[in-house]
């Protein structure tokens, strides 16, 4: 039987010392507490923006997910996160591009810095994993596997860099997480 996981986990090391913390430094301003913050991502990379928007919610901050039922209008102030590793998805760029016209701040997490939708932000994370199209560092994973868990990663690290910043402790989080289950 084949052995895959430390050849999985030297992937995810490998990208995630490319990952330019300076980067998340950067984003951070466009996400503060009296903002609102929409993510959006297709795929695999939704997934990821729903985690991301999920932690969000339990730090405190008021974030929607787009795309779903109970998400409200934009507004020129609010906050728009876009999440695709090629950074070409079609309908992820073109929603970004909606948004930048109502005067959205974007921050993009790709790992093409040069794509269409890194060119839309206001701040941009570079994620070099291996995507679909081929782009980041290569994988024996396949598609866009390592992309999406290095990109869950940096995103789990801005949480926890917003967490700090903003005085947020794990006591705070767990008050906002689901307590009927």
């Amino acid at each position: 039987m084949t052995t895959v996981l430390p050849d999985i986990m030297k992937e995810i090391n490998t990208v995630m010392a490319l990952v330019d913390e300076k980067q998340l430094d950067q984003a951070m301003p466009y996400l503060t507490k009296d903002k609102r913050i929409f993510v959006i991502g297709a795929g695999r990379s939704g997934f990821q923006a729903k985690g991301f928007a999920m932690r969000l919610m339990h730090i405190g901050y008021t974030d929607y997910v787009m795309g779903e039922t109970i998400t409200p209008s934009i507004q020129k102030g609010d906050t728009w996160v876009a999440i695709s590793g090629s950074g070409t998805t079609k309908g992820i760029v073109a929603d970004t591009e909606a948004a930048k016209k109502l005067g959205l701040q974007i921050v993009a997490f790709t790992s093409n810095p040069e794509s269409p939708l890194a060119k839309l932000a206001d701040a941009v994370v570079v994620v070099p994993g291996a995507t679909k199209t081929g782009s980041g560092v290569k994988s024996i994973q396949l598609l866009s596997t390592l992309f999406d868990q290095t990109v869950h990663i940096t995103l789990d690290a801005l949480c926890l860099k917003l967490a700090k910043r903003d005085d947020t402790s794990n006591a705070d989080a767990l008050h906002e997480h689901v307590n009927v289950e």
